[in-house]
């Protein structure tokens, strides 16, 4: 199968394995041709407690045009980490322009967990978010996340089957084709909510966690997640495969020292 052109924005961490640092190895080893935005240089993961941060915006502003210009098209568009509200508009914008010349795109609204929001969003950001997931052939937000999607009531014991389903059936209203919603707890179980628009189908997968944090597990599920959709794996399965790849790095890497750092993926790339 030809492998497809797909272009990463995200941001680009210089010590740990997160983000765009995480997304690159799995695709490429995956067989794609990757290619990436940064939408903000982090000198180190947050979990260290302190790090620098230059928002990217401005080069982002210059890079369009020339690539309109060079007429560089891609297969798919996947978006993480924006770093303020004006990124979050002119991303937006390009990601309407390629999904208008059949660019897929895959949106992870990264804005909060745990009930709230990240320092330094606004309700400014998360309309953006809105119109960018407008556009999405599939998102993935977390349950936090998209609670603040849909104007939804975040309920930290977690949610029932028919809850989980209107919570997906309301972002699927905001324009999203295909939806995913992660780490949710669904009945007192972690599950992964899932609506696939080719099919009309609406699912739950069940997941056991592992009481170990790293972070940057939610970009390895994305990229697996996106790999296996790229090469024509069906929503469903590529979600569990997805799943399994990050069950399984977690459980193998649980007893490093060092775990703000995230997984050192290039010793594990065979397993995907």
């Amino acid at each position: 199968m030809e492998k497809k052109k797909i272009l990463l924005i995200n941001d680009m961490c210089g010590y740990g394995k997160v983000a765009s640092a995480a997304m690159l190895p799995i695709l490429s080893f995956m067989g794609h041709v990757t290619y990436n935005l940064p939408t903000a240089l982090v000198s180190n993961t947050l979990d260290y407690g302190k790090f620098n941060l230059l928002d990217t915006t401005d080069y982002i502003t210059g890079v369009f045009p020339v690539w309109k210009e060079l007429d560089f098209h891609f297969d798919a568009i996947a978006t993480g980490f924006i770093a303020s509200e004006r990124q979050a508009q002119i991303v937006s914008a390009y990601c309407m322009e390629q999904e208008h010349l059949g660019t897929l795109i895959f949106v992870d609204p990264i804005m909060g967990d745990e009930g709230k929001l990240y320092n330094g969003v606004t309700p400014a950001t998360i309309q953006s978010m809105r119109e960018m997931i407008a556009v999405a052939d599939l998102i993935f937000p977390n349950y936090t996340e998209a609670c603040y999607l849909t104007d939804t009531t975040y309920r930290a014991e977690g949610v029932n089957r028919e809850q989980a389903f209107t919570l997906l059936d309301r972002l699927h209203a905001t324009g999203a084709k295909s939806v995913l919603i992660t780490s949710v707890t669904v009945d007192g179980q972690h599950c992964v909510a899932g609506f696939n628009h080719c099919t009309g189908e609406r699912f739950l997968l069940d997941y056991t966690e592992i009481p170990v944090h790293f972070p940057g597990t939610g970009d390895i599920f994305s990229a697996v997640l996106i790999g296996r959709l790229l090469d024509g794996v069906k929503l469903k399965p590529a979600t569990r495969k997805a799943m399994d790849a990050v069950y399984t790095l977690i459980d193998r890497n649980k007893n490093n020292s060092d775990k703000n750092a995230g997984i050192p993926l290039e010793n594990y790339l065979n397993i995907l």
